[in-house]
């Protein structure tokens, strides 16, 4: 058994996508080496219709998955194959663009005007590179969420937890990826793989992600003497957490409860030939790419 120290903690950043919606990048277009198998993550968060609904027109992806979840309204979807849908709260799309395939994605508010949901982008190792673009749509109903007996909530979009798997299967970098809520005051520990790259995304309340002893009214699952929570420490909203190696996080909630997103997955160590939404091993299969999306040959099959 062995914690997971935090190496890093970094809040997202504004930024403008697709044809103007306003967004928090919470990682990507950096060094992909970073949080590899994860090239990218963003927070599209809004309750002015405004900054959001023109969207994400029809734009091409190679080589990579696009994850995408919906806390609140929902997002329209179409592509090139034809396929089609409207992803609804807690709602999840997990597409494998593999070969190739153009798409886009409308968000649409709820009846206050919300948008809620984030985009996680996967890179996909050589031999799956060309693979047949795939999709999973998976349906709020069909995540399923374990309560623990001191309250905290886990959704398991992918991977196994706590005795259960997820709906979304057949990924390359076999990973997890969970939204997890702790009550207030609480102390947690979640175990994950080892050899796994994890980070931890808190978009609601706030925590401290360290092994710590119990400050005062806090509920402890589990005691480690000589250590003390820092509550300048607290992660609070829109801030990523990198950690190290190790095989548990532990995490403990402030006062208003923390939720956030837990992603792992298995480092593919690949070069990594990257510009915007097509990422390739080699420069030459970057270039490739774009002539063939230049000359229409970009689809196969």
């Amino acid at each position: 058994m062995t914690f997971r120290p935090v190496t890093a903690t970094r809040k997202a950043q504004p930024a403008l996508e697709g044809a103007g919606v306003h967004l928090h990048r919470v990682f990507g277009f950096g060094d992909p080496a970073e949080a590899d198998p994860f090239l990218l993550l963003d927070d599209f968060r809004n309750d002015d219709p405004a900054l959001y609904r023109k969207g994400f027109p029809w734009h091409p992806h190679r080589g990579i998955e696009t994850i995408t979840y919906v806390l609140e309204g929902s997002v329209d979807h179409a592509d090139s194959l034809g396929n089609k849908g409207r992803l609804g709260p807690g709602s999840v799309q997990w597409m494998t663009a593999g070969s190739g395939i153009l798409h886009q994605e409308m968000p649409l508010g709820n009846a206050r005007g919300q948008m809620h949901g984030f985009q996680l982008w996967a890179n996909l190792p050589r031999d799956l590179k060309m693979t047949a673009p795939r999709y999973q749509d998976i349906q709020a109903g069909d995540i399923e969420t374990v309560v623990d007996d001191d309250g905290t909530a886990v959704r398991i979009i992918t991977g196994q937890f706590w005795g259960k798997c997820g709906p979304v299967d057949g990924i390359a970098a076999d990973p997890l990826y969970l939204d997890v809520s702790v009550p207030p005051n609480t102390r947690k520990v979640l175990k994950v793989d080892t050899y796994a790259n994890t980070f931890a995304y808190v978009f609601a309340g706030a925590g401290t992600f360290r092994d710590a002893a119990r400050p005062e009214g806090v509920r402890v699952e589990k005691e480690v003497a000589g250590q003390e929570l820092n509550i300048r420490d607290l992660s609070g909203n829109r801030t990523l957490v990198r950690f190290g190696t190790g095989d548990e996080i532990v995490v403990t909630a402030g006062p208003d409860g923390v939720r956030f997103l837990l992603v792992s997955g298995q480092p593919i160590q690949e070069p990594v030939a990257w510009h915007g939404p097509i990422v390739m091993n080699t420069r030459e299969e970057l270039r490739q790419a774009f002539q063939e999306l230049n000359n229409g040959t970009f689809i196969r099959g």
